[in-house]
């Protein structure tokens, strides 16, 4: 099958970050499961008897977005776990509230997040799961049609983490390592394993160097928070001499295949060993306010040619997982610091396709619309949104004044999960009832 979207503007985000008008034009998804590629970008493309063809005129045509942070595990937690600093968070709804998950109310809440994430034109993550029941997390990856890595949360040390998710260290590992076994590289590559070891405040070093180990042997991703409060620092300090980031360096978890969530609370020396390393970072800004972690600096982080990704964390302490208020944050929190000229437009929607890309080593294959990449597709409607007009830069349009409300299809892979702003793989009313009661009866445990 093949789709074509006619006059619009393509924001391709390639390497000459070229706006072209005209047509593009993707195959779907083949037969055998591989995923449908980018035939064409640009130009007017002769008529033939395309199987969809779509008006647009008054739209921009971007990337998917790709976010490199994620919990689907805590969404159905939103707007109850609020306006308290990290580690109170952590300890006294976050932590119990993953403890009472069963797995439908984890595959409830995945949903949902997906729900949002797609709807709002994000087409490849990566997700922490919680401690238990991970494979509810990757049947409702499989449904949504989108990219993602995910990994089960390991966690073995602590004496607030509530039973139910403190681990004893060889299970954990025996178990981390049958999930990226069983399915990294499933669906035919969509699905990846990334093993996730919550921080370091709450594994013990013998579980982080054999996850080190597991993770080379192999070769996947690590993804773990780090630096995102300055309490971190004081806990390795205490407990290794050194600062947090060079407590991960030494252990071994930086490395070309990891991602660093937050990194606000970092020193020269530390972005010194982050380039040495090739370590990734993912930016959460609107986390980080809501929790006061402090601002991440980004531009210092470009300066040293760090990858950076942009990602909305947990929907208990955003309460959106919505690319378009990121990249707006983004952009704004820079300039009183470094001044107006800090994190423009271009730069900010590159930090949500392209980059992310980058930071997850597949931007061979998604991140720009360029031939033969993947048809990761999103039309956002401009023209017909008082927000967005009377017109001007459309990185600017996008970036600073579009919302999620403004997108209309949604491709993954070449397969459209978005038509006409609905959500063609759920049943979204069906899954909303689910979710209010799934929170009800979590909530319930949490209480007991």
């Amino acid at each position: 099958m093949r789709t074509i979207i006619k006059d619009t503007t393509i924001v391709t985000m390639n390497d000459h970050m070229e706006v072209v008008k005209g047509d593009i034009l993707w195959e779907s998804k083949a037969a055998d499961g591989s995923p449908g590629r980018i035939l064409q970008v640009g130009g007017q493309i002769q008529p033939e008897p395309f199987d969809q063809v779509i008006d647009g005129s008054g739209s921009a045509v971007i990337p998917g977005f790709v976010q490199t942070h994620i919990h689907l595990c805590q969404v159905l937690l939103r707007n109850n776990a609020d306006d308290m600093v990290l580690i109170d968070w952590l300890k006294k709804r976050v932590w119990p509230y993953e403890a009472s998950l069963d797995p439908d109310s984890l595959r409830t809440s995945a949903r949902l997040g997906l729900a949002e994430l797609v709807l709002g034109g994000t087409t490849t993550l990566l997700d922490m799961g919680t401690v238990n029941h991970t494979e509810s997390i990757v049947e409702a990856i499989q449904e949504s049609g989108i990219r993602a890595f995910f990994g089960k949360c390991q966690m073995d040390y602590g004496d607030e983490v509530p039973k139910a998710m403190l681990e004893n260290t060889a299970a954990s590992m025996k178990e981390a390592i049958a999930l990226a076994e069983r399915w990294d590289g499933a669906e035919n590559g969509r699905i990846r394993y990334a093993f996730a070891p919550r921080f370091a405040v709450s594994c013990t070093e013998s579980l982080m160097r054999q996850i080190v180990e597991a993770a080379r042997d192999l070769d996947v991703y690590i993804h773990t928070h780090a630096s995102e409060t300055e309490f971190e620092n004081e806990f390795t300090r205490e407990h290794h001499g050194v600062s947090n980031m060079a407590y991960l360096e030494s252990i071994g978890i930086c490395g070309a295949k990891t991602v660093l969530a937050h990194g606000v609370h970092v020193s020269d020396e530390d972005c010194e060993l982050l380039k040495r390393t090739d370590t990734a970072i993912c930016h959460c800004p609107s986390a980080n306010l809501k929790l006061a972690s402090g601002i991440a600096n980004i531009p210092r982080y470009d300066q040293y040619g760090i990858r950076v990704g942009l990602g909305a964390d947990g929907a208990p302490c955003n309460n959106n997982l919505d690319a378009f208020i990121e990249m707006r944050l983004a952009a704004l929190l820079q300039k009183p610091i470094h001044g107006p000229t800090a994190m423009p437009a271009e730069r900010v929607l590159r930090l949500a396709t392209r980059d992310g890309a980058r930071v997850l080593g597949i931007d061979d294959q998604v991140g720009s619309l360029e031939v033969g990449k993947c048809a990761d597709v999103v039309m956002i409607e401009l023209d017909n949104d008082p927000g967005t007009n009377p017109g001007g830069s459309v990185y600017s349009r996008i970036v600073y004044a579009a919302h999620r409300a403004n997108v209309r299809h949604v491709f993954a892979s070449g397969n459209q999960v978005v038509k006409d702003r609905e959500l063609l793989t759920q049943d979204v009313p069906k899954m909303l009832h689910e979710a209010r009661a799934a929170i009800k009866t979590v909530l319930g445990r949490m209480e007991a």
